[in-house]
């Protein structure tokens, strides 16, 4: 039955599957000019079977979405459930005001992407490609060149983060659609 149907409102619904659907968490790192930026993110997606293709979506709030416009690496690291002080390190300030990196191993990856040593599960891409559709997230989608997984894992899921105050409003943006 619609939501609409059901007397309820279609962005309730929507938010209720969404989060019903509970995502991965990660940490999406790039370095400009050995400059290491990153954000936590929710909004992401393998886009492609062949070729290889991953997807982020960052939000235009954050500085690492700035950087990242000018980066050629991202890394994406997966988080796991024991992995809630990264997330709220990564989630609960901006990179704005506070070092993101300041007391946290971390080695640089192919073309000076942060390497997070406590983040094993990753992928390192390089960014094929930019999509905008107007809204408050801007898709970065990049091609594998490297891939860890160690021995699996359990991945921090969006309810395990709710409680994570976000660096930025929803609402803000760096660059106008």
């Amino acid at each position: 039955m619609p939501a609409e149907e059901a007397g309820r409102d279609v962005g309730e619904a929507f938010d209720g599957a969404v989060t019903a659907a509970a995502s991965a968490m990660v940490v999406v790192t790039v370095a400009v000019d050995g400059e290491p930026s990153g954000c936590l993110v929710g909004f992401h997606s393998q886009c492609s079977i062949a070729p290889r293709r991953y997807a982020v979506w960052l939000s235009k709030a954050n500085r690492t979405y700035e950087m990242a416009v000018q980066a050629d690496h991202v890394a994406v690291h997966f988080l796991t459930t024991g992995d809630a002080a990264l997330a709220g390190r990564f989630g609960g300030s901006t990179g704005d005001v506070v070092d993101k990196f300041a007391g946290l191993a971390w080695q640089p990856g192919p073309g000076g992407v942060p390497l997070l040593d406590d983040a094993p599960h990753r992928l390192v891409l390089v960014r094929v490609g930019m999509f905008d559709p107007g809204g408050d997230h801007t898709c970065l989608v990049g091609a594998p060149i490297d891939a860890g997984t160690g021995d699996g894992f359990t991945p921090l899921r969006l309810p395990d983060v709710t409680r994570i105050e976000p660096g930025h409003d929803a609402d803000e943006r760096r660059h106008r659609s």
